[in-house]
């Protein structure tokens, strides 16, 4: 257990070791080992990995080193070493979701983001651990800073693995709120892009499903994605992420919309107290602050997205039913009671049911559209308070219904389409607290090119 303070949490970086790897001062391999020695001294309490390939991820080393001593190395990210997280199609380790039903699953393929990844050059280490099937059902991860907090999910792993100093750089996925909301308990900075930003290749089953980058900097986040996106492009049907071949350069904002959401009303007072605390850093540096009293379309657009939680909910579910279905007839004993009940409250809908909660979310999408012009972006927190205790499921009571902790303030950015960057900005009770910004659809640049400023230039706030 570690206390974390942003202001002198030192994170595993890869950006700033790349002139070593140019001039012979340290090699990727050297690297590596590196961040293999940190997941044996760590990974028996965090629990952040379900499988490794040491011996591929070193050949992979090994040849990048070959590349920077020639003077050619593939990209920006040659050498990184990257996890993935365990939704995603690997051809050297298994994919089993986090789910007994697909224990040693192993297709022997690589998801498109994976394969662009290895084109770059990246170091493809490890599976870093899911909730089952990237729902609600935890796995063994524990939060890195307190084993006794939940690092979130369903990306846990991988936000574990980089707030742990293990790897600079995971892949997660987000439907309803798994990329920014295991960053923001974790301490990462995370980008969940433009919806349908980076390709997600098989995994294409829900309309709402991201890939994204959980890093611990703006400049590692920003590389890995656009390397992947200058690669395999955007989901099909989908435009893809745009941006420059390098991080954005920091941008000061003129003006901010602060979006409460339904998360407002269940806040503690700590963790209002550190978030208007940053507020008032902002104004002291020039920023313009507009909310919902401020003017009627930002109150349209948080009346928009108040339900956002139930239509988010409703979308997935419905998508999902058939093939949990088929799961669970086929493998029922090997699926958690949790994703059971999700199946049967889908199976309860109607198609109509469907149909309405997707014009809640167009309507949702118009009232953001129409803010856009009123400011630069919107920022708003990316979790309820501090991670959540996590002391397991007691058998004979009633299932704990959001283990992971709640997706309140990420459900909204899910249904929106937009882009989002999470950025450790606060500390509540010794534990990391994330703040997002928030733009509109294909301005994920732009977010990062804002966020880099604030993490820069703005002072974090410790509470506690």
């Amino acid at each position: 257990m570690s206390t974390y303070d942003p202001l002198t949490f030192k994170a595993l970086t890869f950006h700033d070791a790349v002139p070593a790897f140019r001039n012979g001062g340290d090699t990727p391999r050297a690297y590596l080992e590196r961040c293999l020695e940190t997941i044996t001294q760590r990974d028996d309490v965090v629990k952040a990995y379900v499988s490794l390939n040491e011996d591929s991820a070193r050949a992979a080393a090994d040849a990048s080193a070959a590349r920077y001593k020639d003077g050619r190395p593939l990209s920006a990210i040659d050498g990184l070493p990257i996890s993935i997280k365990d939704l995603l199609e690997t051809k050297d380790m298994p994919t089993q979701m986090g789910c007994e039903a697909y224990a040693g699953n192993f297709p022997k393929n690589d998801n498109a983001a994976v394969r662009a990844l290895r084109e770059a050059g990246a170091v493809v280490l490890g599976k870093t651990v899911t909730a089952e099937l990237g729902g609600t059902h935890p796995g063994l991860t524990t939060n890195p800073f307190n084993a006794t907090r939940t690092p979130g999910g369903s990306s846990s792993g991988s936000a574990a693995a980089v707030a742990a100093a293990m790897v600079p750089a995971a892949i997660g996925t987000q439907v309803g709120g798994s990329i920014i909301r295991p960053a923001a308990y974790c301490g990462n900075v995370a980008l969940k892009p433009t919806q349908g930003g980076i390709n997600r290749g098989e995994r294409q089953a829900t309309s709402m499903s991201t890939h994204g980058i959980h890093a611990n900097c703006i400049e590692d986040m920003w590389q890995s994605a656009i390397e992947i996106a200058r690669r395999a492009g955007g989901d099909r049907g989908c435009l893809g992420l745009f941006g420059p071949d390098t991080p954005p350069i920091a941008v000061k904002p003129n003006r901010l919309i602060v979006l409460e959401t339904a998360g407002w009303a269940i806040l503690d007072d700590a963790s209002k107290i550190a978030f208007e605390g940053l507020l008032e850093n902002l104004q002291q540096a020039g920023v313009t602050l507009l909310r919902r009293k401020d003017n009627v379309l930002v109150e349209k657009l948080e009346q928009a997205i108040v339900e956002a939680p139930a239509i988010c909910g409703d979308i997935t579910r419905w998508e999902n039913q058939w093939a949990q279905r088929n799961l669970v007839d086929q493998k029922g004993e090997f699926v958690s009671d949790r994703l059971k009940a999700g199946l049967a409250l889908a199976e309860a809908m109607s198609p109509d049911d469907y149909r309405a909660a997707l014009l809640a979310r167009k309507t949702a999408q118009r009232c953001h559209d129409a803010v856009g012009q009123l400011a630069d972006a919107a920022i708003t927190l990316s979790c309820p308070g501090p991670a959540p205790l996590w002391p397991g499921d007691i058998q004979g009571q009633p299932l704990v219904a959001r283990p992971t902790g709640d997706a309140i303030f990420n459900t909204p950015t899910s249904m929106l389409f937009a882009p989002c960057v999470t950025m450790p900005l606060l500390a509540v009770g010794g534990m990391p607290l994330g703040v997002q910004i928030v733009g509109q659809q294909h301005q994920d640049a732009g977010m990062t090119a804002i966020a880099r400023w604030m993490l820069d230039e703005v002072a974090p706030v410790v509470i506690g």
